[in-house]
């Protein structure tokens, strides 16, 4: 079987709107153009996986029941618009609360779970996301960074600065 590509999508502030803490279906909100670019990465047959830190479990924030509801609705507006992911890998940790562990981000023990469980090609895979710590595996595991800038986030070097996930994506998957 040939290795798969991936595409590693951050979920807060890249599909969805960053509302702090997400912990009500009701907060789920795609962000612009989202949908569609999910869905033609897909058409390019990228595997799309999200990987997310959920730092609000360790808090006592939100529990996972909270999170699988939240989950879900993004889910289903996906759905809605006629797409979907593929896999979602979560770290509940932080290191304040829980102590360090290896899955959260930019840790990499999440994404050689997924290129185990999925077999893919990490070399040829993307990693996009609002925050430096979602794109940094991309240059320890030799593939392609792209950091949404919403005017917050600093440069990170060998990454490229979009504006959002569909210009990442239109950077990726040429148009017809």
């Amino acid at each position: 079987m040939t290795n798969r590509r991936a595409a590693f999508l951050d979920r807060d502030g890249t599909i969805i709107e960053d509302e702090g803490y997400v912990r009500s279906p009701d907060q789920v909100q795609l962000r612009p153009g989202a949908a569609e670019a999910i869905a033609r990465l897909r058409a390019a047959s990228f595997t799309v996986i999200v990987v997310t830190n959920q730092s609000g479990i360790a808090r006592g924030l939100f529990g996972w029941p909270e999170y699988r509801a939240v989950a879900a609705r993004l889910d289903a507006l996906l759905q809605a618009a006629g797409t979907s992911l593929d896999a979602t890998y979560v770290c509940p940790h932080h290191p304040d609360y829980t102590g360090a562990c290896q899955c959260r981000k930019p840790a990499l023990q999440l994404y050689r779970e997924a290129e185990a469980e999925w077999n893919l090609d990490l070399r040829g895979s993307v990693w996009i996301g609002d925050q430096a710590r979602d794109v940094e595996p991309a240059l320890a595991l030799g593939g392609r960074g792209f950091l949404i800038d919403p005017g917050r986030t600093a440069v990170v070097p060998g990454v490229a600065m979009v504006p959002s996930l569909a210009e990442a994506v239109g950077a990726v998957v040429p148009s017809r």
